[in-house]
């Protein structure tokens, strides 16, 4: 991409709010109690809420014409730059929880920080997200220690979750030559400074719910630079679908 570091930096924060968002919502319908539908959609809604003023504010940098609509809708998957994580499929209940907990972990004082951003639009944005993502965390965190220490079933299938998706949180850590010169300027936050309080977040929440940290091993990456798993392009074959058969379509 040729876009100036500050339209890619705004644009991998609402691909990955999106995305996450979506998955959120695939959820709705489907969960074990209809709480959990609730609160499924309205953290989908919080996610989406975020990608719409992030797709919004990232148009205004471009300026070329493309609101939030085009952004969300008209890109292909190798545009998208959101991290791979949150990509991930559902999987089962603790699947989406354990999920859900390893990105909130690091949002929450994420969006804290960006609330003191040099930029006013991304510090207003972060500002209510902040909230937003205090929920989330709260939320997720609740539900991996009720799973963790709940039945033999439900711990096995938590940690099977946790190993699995392990391999996908360096990558929230990274920075790169995008990052780096907006970090510099007051503009982006350095994700590094915020990995003793993700430590310390899930060191908690994992002995609480009698669940073993993984090791760190061989690490995913590549989602912020456009190299995706194969699950991105079907949730953009579902979330795309209608503009893509009609577009313009309004309601």
């Amino acid at each position: 991409m040729t876009d100036t570091p500050l339209l890619q930096y705004t644009l991998r924060l609402a691909d990955t709010a999106l995305v996450l968002g979506h998955r959120l919502s695939e959820w709705v319908g489907h969960s074990p109690v209809i709480e959990e539908d609730l609160a499924f959609g309205n953290m989908g809604l919080d996610l989406i809420g975020q990608a719409r003023s992030l797709y919004s504010y990232a148009g205004e940098i471009e300026g070329k014409g493309r609101d939030e609509d085009a952004l969300a809708y008209l890109r292909d998957a190798p545009e998208y730059r959101n991290i791979l994580l949150v990509e991930q499929p559902n999987g089962d209940f603790a699947a989406t929880m354990v999920r859900q907990l390893l990105y909130a972990a690091f949002a929450h004082p994420y969006f804290e920080a960006l609330a003191r951003s040099k930029d006013a639009t991304l510090a207003a944005i972060a500002a209510k997200a902040v909230k937003e993502m205090a929920y989330h965390l709260r939320h997720s965190a609740e539900w991996s220690i009720r799973l963790g220490d709940g039945t033999e079933e439900s711990h096995q299938r938590t940690q099977a979750s946790l190993d699995e998706l392990w391999p996908y949180t360096a990558e929230t850590f990274e920075t790169d030559q995008v990052e780096r010169a907006l970090i510099e300027a007051g503009v982006a936050i350095d994700p590094a400074s915020l990995r003793a309080t993700w430590d310390k977040t899930l060191d908690h929440v994992l002995s609480e719910a009698t669940l073993e940290r993984p090791h760190d091993g061989y690490m995913q990456s590549g989602g912020r630079i456009g190299h995706h798993s194969e699950h991105l392009g079907h949730i953009l074959s579902e979330l795309q679908f209608l503009q893509r058969a009609y577009p313009g379509a309004t309601w």
